[in-house]
């Protein structure tokens, strides 16, 4: 699909039962911008361990550092 309207209206019209979403993942859109940087050093097995997740989860392991960081606020801020 070339755009978001065409996207929108095959959505709209589709008949979804006609398609195996078992294999569908969550996704998240990251469209603010990123305006500033965190320089940290991690022992190398935790580095390692962060990539593996990111790989399986098919991200990027910033992204997915940046994930979970967002994660562990948003549970504190819900439990206070």
């Amino acid at each position: 699909m070339r755009s978001d309207a065409e996207a929108e209206a095959f959505v709209d019209e589709a008949d979804l039962t006609e398609f195996d979403l078992s294999g569908m993942r969550e996704l998240r859109f990251e469209l603010g911008p990123k305006t500033e940087r965190v320089n940290m050093r991690l022992p190398k097995s935790l580095l390692d361990a962060v990539k593996g997740q990111a790989a399986r989860q098919q991200i990027p392991y910033q992204r997915f550092i940046r994930a979970v960081l967002e994660r562990a606020v948003a549970r504190q801020d819900r439990s206070k």
